[in-house]
Order: structure tokens, then C-alpha cells, then sequence
């Protein structure tokens, strides 16, 4: 049980509500997919709901665009929102809000520009000063309220706390400000827009949340959060008000989980668009070959805390790894081929091998062989040691699902082994009983039939490409990542393959 369970358990959990409350401005990376787990994860622990609400108060920088594709990774990962929300949804109730603060005397319209806002505020050191502005009377503020939401005026409305407190986001923060631009929910209907710290608390009560879970950045915004919804709700009349509560955000080793930084990789072309495979957006991660099952189980390891930390990349990899062992069916590729001919009376034939043999049904699978073959070029020495395990000169090796063979020579272009000769051994066959012997068994592709395969390798932002040989199957479309055995799993992704993650060292061979 982690603190925030501790919470709501310590409390009222009658009538328990979440949501999950990005904003609009770009696509969801994995650090929200931590958030986006924990609301969904605790509503279904305590049967009740969790709302998906687009936090929507700054139409300069939001679209429907990211609205929809954020509606679609949060389906992906497995969740269904109880209601999809937005607050433009509660802009006139929101605006009804700012009135009743004028009204009561905690808000007022201030003239002063920017830049003169930022110089009274002071700093950590040094009290605000008050704007000139701040004793206007309330019909003055109202009839000013009224222009700036016809959009008649470009000052602002501040709420009216104290320019000495030591939390500088209580110092008469702005709640309200001109924008004219069409908002992609609500058109032009709206010329003035509520500032989110003031539209979020509000959408919170609007919607019944019980607790308001945010990352650690916005500690210091909850006491305007608890000030805002204390002036306008009367606990005595409504009920208890959403409660905010902090949790450290994610960090994992590699990933720079920023959406200005990301946004900037995608503006000025180091990426091919918010998808592209290198970038840490659930939609890269899923071209990369993640699955919703290995970021839900990353997000539970890493837990829950209020302790900022940086989570090492082989957490999530292993995730990753533990999940596509059950799933993806193995296929053979040959990424650094030599060539392997078998001499003498050799046929043609089928080899029958495992799809998964971690599957909870094992399936099978055909493939053509000739005696013309591709191995690895790691899986011949003309010399070896007795602890290699593969083939060597006047040595044997199991090919795998077909026979036994024995390497009897060999030749090289220029220092360089280009082509293995080998003998085999009748019967030894897959399914023959056989007193011969071979230490090791590798992979192979027939040089027949294989085909031709791109793979997309990464390191950080940079991308390496390598030209292979697989199976004939490896045509087809495949829904999950595929393990090349021996080299790890690859996503197809269009005409090409993208890494997904390497296997274990121990099964490399």
C-alpha cells in the first residue's frame, strides 16, 4: 500500500472519485503513463470512477489533435474513462466563479502590464508590493470583468490575497486574461480565459473528485488550490472539497520526459513526428515494440512516492522482456551471414519449429531449407577451443530443426570466411534417433528462400540501420514485437523492423 492509499483509506471512501488531467498541448510520454496508471489503478481498487478531463484553459497552444490522440493512449494502455470531460466544458461556471470573488472582495481587474506585475511581485527575499490598482471598488471590477470577457479589454483579473506572503504563487496571481484565438472546443464563443491554476480546483469540485493527484511541481500551488475552492464552495452546504495531494514524477534513465524539450526534437527534424520510435511518447514507445501490459507492470514496480529518483533503464526493459517472452512468436534472422553449403546427397526439406515455446499452447511452424543456408558469422571457427559450442572444423553442430552436420572446410576472400562446406549426417535428422553427437545448435536461414530485412537500431536519439536475412514468414504483419532468436525482439514497423529490447545475456548463446 503506498502513502496515497494510506490516505484514502485513513478517510471517507463512500464516495470516492479520480480523473486523470492532462492538457491538450502534445502527445502523452511515459511519465504520464504513471499518472494515467495510478487514477485508473485506484478507481478500479475502490470500484468507483475515474474521469479523463482535458485541462483545456489555453487555446494558443492546444487542439483537438492532441485531445483525440491522448483519447486513444489511454484506450491503448487499457483504460476507460468513467466520463471524457473538458474544462471549456465549465468555462461559464468557471467565469460565474470569478465573479462571485469580485463580489465578495478577493478579486480585482489590474491594468499594470506583465512585466509591472512581475516587478511588484517581488521575490523570496522581498514582501510584493501592492498594484495600484488593487483597491478598485467592486462595481468598477465587475463592469472591467464584463469587458475583458466580451473581449472589449486586455488587463487582467488577480485574485486578492497578499503580496507578502513567503509563496510567491499566493502573491494576487492572475486568475484570468484576454485571449483572442478560437478555442477547439468552445469556437470563439469565449474572448477571456480562466488561467489554470483557477480552472483546475474548480473542474476538480465540478466533477466530484474526491482526490486531486499531481506531481510534486505543483506542492507549492495547493494552498491557492485549498484558497480557491475554500471562497467558493461551503464545505457546510457541499460537502468536504477535493483534496490535492503530490507524488514524485517519473524519470527513467535515457528519457528526457519533457513535452517543451520533445516538442522542440520534433520541430526541428531530429525526430519524424511525435511516433517516431526514439522519442519517449506512448506512441513511439509503441511503434518501439512496447506493450500496454509492460508499461502497466514498469509503472507498479516503480511504485508510488513522494522521494524524487531516477529509475534505471533495465527496470523498464525488463518489463518489456517479461512480457513479449510470453507473447511473441520466434523467428529466425541472420544478421551477420555466412554462407553454409552442405556437400553430397543432401534433399530439400521442412523443418518444423516452435512458435513460442513459452506459449501456454505451443504452435508450429513450417520452413523450406535447401543445402544452401546463411549462418552467423560468430557461429564458425576454423579453430576453436573445447568451450565453443558451435561449429568448427571436423566438429559437429546441430542446424536447428533440421540435422547434424560437420564443417570440413572453408573459404575466405582477403582474411575474410565467406563460405563453410559441410558433411551431414543421415540420421540425425529432427525426430530420428541418433547416436551422433553435436555440442551446440544454431540458427539458420535458407539462402533459397530468406528474405531481405531492414533493422532500426537506437541510441538515444540516433538510428542505425542494418540490412539482414530472415524467414519467409517475417513478410507478414505481425501485431506484436517478434523474437529473432538469439538477437532479441523487433517491431515491424512499415517496410522495416525496430529494436524493442535485447533478450538476456544468458540467452544470446
Amino acid at each position: 500500500m503506498n502513502f496515497i492509499e494510506e490516505i484514502i483509506e485513513s478517510g471517507d471512501k463512500s464516495k470516492l472519485m479520480f480523473r486523470f488531467p492532462p492538457e491538450p498541448n502534445g502527445h502523452l510520454h511515459l511519465g504520464h503513463a504513471k499518472a494515467i496508471c495510478l487514477n485508473f489503478d485506484l478507481a478500479h481498487k475502490y470500484k468507483t470512477g475515474c474521469n479523463l478531463r482535458f485541462d483545456d484553459t489555453n487555446p494558443l497552444a492546444e487542439s483537438s489533435v492532441f485531445a483525440d490522440s491522448i483519447i486513444e493512449d489511454v484506450a491503448w494502455l487499457g483504460y476507460r474513462p468513467t466520463e471524457i470531460e473538458e474544462t471549456s466544458n465549465y468555462f461559464k461556471f468557471i467565469q460565474n466563479c470569478a465573479t462571485h470573488l469580485i463580489k465578495n472582495g478577493d478579486a480585482y481587474m489590474d491594468d499594470s502590464t506583465s512585466e509591472e506585475i512581475a516587478e511588484l511581485k517581488g521575490d523570496l527575499e522581498t514582501p510584493g508590493k501592492d498594484s495600484p490598482y488593487r483597491n478598485r471598488s467592486v462595481e468598477e471590477n465587475l463592469e472591467l470583468f464584463n469587458q475583458l470577457c466580451e473581449g472589449n479589454s486586455k488587463s487582467v483579473l488577480r485574485a486578492k490575497i497578499d503580496m507578502a506572503d513567503p509563496n510567491l504563487l499566493m502573491r494576487d496571481p492572475v486568475i484570468y486574461r484576454s485571449i483572442d484565438e478560437p478555442h477547439h472546443n468552445t469556437g470563439t464563443e469565449f474572448k477571456a480565459y480562466p488561467m489554470y491554476d483557477f480552472a483546475h480546483p474548480i473542474s476538480d469540485w465540478k466533477e466530484d473528485i474526491t482526490h486531486s493527484l499531481c506531481t510534486l511541481e505543483f506542492e507549492a500551488h495547493r494552498p491557492f488550490y485549498n484558497w480557491t475552492l475554500d471562497k467558493l464552495f461551503d464545505t457546510d452546504v457541499f460537502g468536504p472539497n477535493p483534496r490535492q495531494i503530490e507524488f514524485s514524477r517519473l524519470n527513467v534513465e535515457g528519457f528526457k520526459l519533457s513535452k517543451r524539450y520533445l516538442k522542440e526534437l520534433v520541430e526541428d527534424g531530429t525526430v519524424n513526428g511525435w511516433d517516431d520510435p526514439r522519442m519517449p511518447t506512448l506512441k513511439g514507445l509503441r511503434r518501439r515494440g512496447f506493450t500496454p501490459d509492460s508499461i502497466r507492470n514498469f509503472c507498479e514496480k516503480v511504485g508510488i512516492s513522494k522521494r524524487e529518483s531516477q529509475i534505471e533503464r533495465s527496470l523498464l526493459d525488463g518489463c518489456l522482456r517479461d512480457d513479449l517472452n510470453k507473447i511473441s512468436e520466434r523467428r529466425m534472422v541472420v544478421k551477420d551471414p555466412i554462407k553454409l553449403t552442405i556437400v553430397g546427397d543432401f534433399k530439400p526439406g521442412t523443418a518444423t519449429l516452435e512458435n513460442n515455446p513459452e506459449a501456454n499452447e505451443v504452435t508450429h511452424r513450417s520452413v523450406n531449407y535447401t543445402e544452401q543456408f546463411w549462418i552467423e558469422r560468430e557461429d564458425f571457427r576454423p579453430e576453436a577451443n573445447k568451450k565453443y559450442k558451435r561449429l568448427k572444423l571436423g566438429a559437429n553442430v546441430r542446424l536447428k530443426g533440421v540435422c547434424i552436420v560437420k564443417a570440413i572446410d572453408y573459404t575466405e576472400i582477403d582474411g575474410v570466411i565467406t563460405e563453410v562446406f559441410c558433411e551431414h549426417y543421415p540420421d540425425s535428422f529432427s525426430g530420428m534417433e541418433t547416436e551422433v553427437r553435436a555440442k551446440g545448435v544454431i540458427h539458420w536461414v535458407d539462402r533459397q528462400s530468406c528474405i531481405s530485412l531492414d533493422l532500426n537500431h537506437f541510441d538515444g536519439m540516433d538510428k542505425s540501420t542494418q540490412t539482414t536475412f530472415g524467414e519467409p514468414l517475417l513478410q507478414l504483419d505481425y501485431e506484436n514485437p517478434v523474437q529473432f532468436i538469439r538477437h532479441g525482439y523487433y517491431m515491424k514497423d512499415g517496410d522495416s523492423w525496430n529494436h524493442s529490447v535485447s533478450l538476456k545475456s544468458s540467452y544470446r548463446g
